[in-house]
Formats: C-alpha cells, structure tokens, sequence
C-alpha cells in the first residue's frame, strides 16, 4: 500500500493485510467474497460459480499463458514500479506464480498458508524475464501433477489460512481469480512498452470468476 494514511488505518483497525472491508472500529478480511457479505449481512450466494474440475482446468491454461506473457517482457522493464502501488514490474510477474506456490506448499504439508508465503520476494537467482518463465513453467507442471492425485468431491473441507477459515474449494477459486488478476496485468504492462500480447487472457478466462473489468485498482 502506497499511501500512508490508508496504511496507518490499516494498522489502526489491527488488520495485517488488504484488502479488508471495515465498518467502525470491525473489520473483516475480503479476502473471500462470501465473509463480505456475511460482515455486511447482505443475502447473497457468494459460493465459487465453478467446480474444482473446470478450476484446475481453467487454471493450467491460465498459468501457461502467464507463462507466456512473462517470457515477452523486456529485461530492462523489470525494475519499473507499478502505478498506485511501490512493487516492480519483475515482483508482480514473479508474484503471479507465488500465489499456486503458496497454495501448493499448503496442500502438500498440511500447514496453513501464511501471508508471506503468498507474497514472497523473487529469490535471487530469477533476474530476467527468461528466469521467471521457467520458474512459473515448473510451478504450473507442478500444479498439473498436484491436480492428477486430488479428489474432486474433498473441496468442502475447512481449511486454515491466512485470514482465517474457508474451504479448498474457495481457497482453489481464490488461487485461480488472484493469478488471473496480475497476468491480466503482465498483459496490459506489455501493451504498455508497445508489445503485442502474443497469448493474452480472454473474456471466457474470466467467465465465472469473482473478477471485474477493471486491471488496476483505483486510488
């Protein structure tokens, strides 16, 4: 978060991370669309619109297009800084595939997702475009072969995450929606410096997704 009032707000509320929707002094992680509602005491049926199935399948495609997109971004725009927000051009692309990273550790140790295990810094050794096209190559193979062993039918159960309970199920949408929202990014980043998406994301990626129009979040 780039400005400091909404930050000291943020700390003020008690809240670790964004986004959150706060109502006086109460707040609530809006992290999943369904404990929105219920902090606003809305009558609205928040459940993912897609089954785990068409997820994991919407997802390889996803994360093979991030793939992609990565790969075309010139080397010297990776230290730009995003608009509205202080993280560079290469933390975004590299964040794009964090997000599975992250949900993978979860499900393969049994241990909650933690915040910054989602939100985790390149590592070193990614310093070009190339380097985080393999890197994501490998989590998406990952992904494929993590969804080859799963069981549809066990996405009702209640996980611990971050901030705090929700099912595989919506934890599997969030994971989708959130990597689709920053490769949209990547795209527009790349039309941004005059390069053509060679496999940008389509209007039936976001079909069914808790997703607006919008690419970047307004200030």
């Amino acid at each position: 978060m780039g400005d400091q009032a909404g930050l000291d707000a943020l700390r003020a509320l008690g809240a670790r991370s964004v986004p959150v929707v706060s109502r006086g002094t109460e707040f609530v992680y809006a992290q999943v669309i369904k404990d929105v509602v219920d902090f606003l005491e809305l009558n609205e049926d928040t459940g993912p619109k897609l089954s785990p199935a068409e997820l994991a399948e919407r997802y390889q495609d996803i994360l093979g297009r991030a793939v992609s997109l990565v790969a075309q971004m010139p080397d010297e725009c990776l230290e730009r800084q995003l608009p509205n927000r202080p993280r560079s051009w290469k933390v975004l692309m590299h964040h794009v595939f964090q997000i599975p990273t992250a949900f993978l550790d979860m499900e393969e140790s049994g241990q909650p997702m933690t915040y910054e295990a989602m939100v985790g810094p390149p590592p070193d050794d990614l310093k070009t475009s190339a380097d985080i096209a393999t890197f994501g190559k490998g989590v998406r193979e990952r992904f494929a072969s993590w969804w080859r062993a799963q069981d549809p039918e066990d996405f009702a159960r209640t996980i611990e995450v971050y901030f705090g309970e929700t099912t595989r199920h919506e934890m599997l949408e969030r994971t989708v929606w959130h990597s689709t929202q920053h490769a949209r990014q990547v795209a527009a980043l790349l039309e941004d410096v005059g390069i053509t998406p060679g496999e940008p994301l389509t209007p039936a990626h976001i079909k069914g997704l808790p997703l607006t129009e919008r690419i970047w979040d307004e200030n």
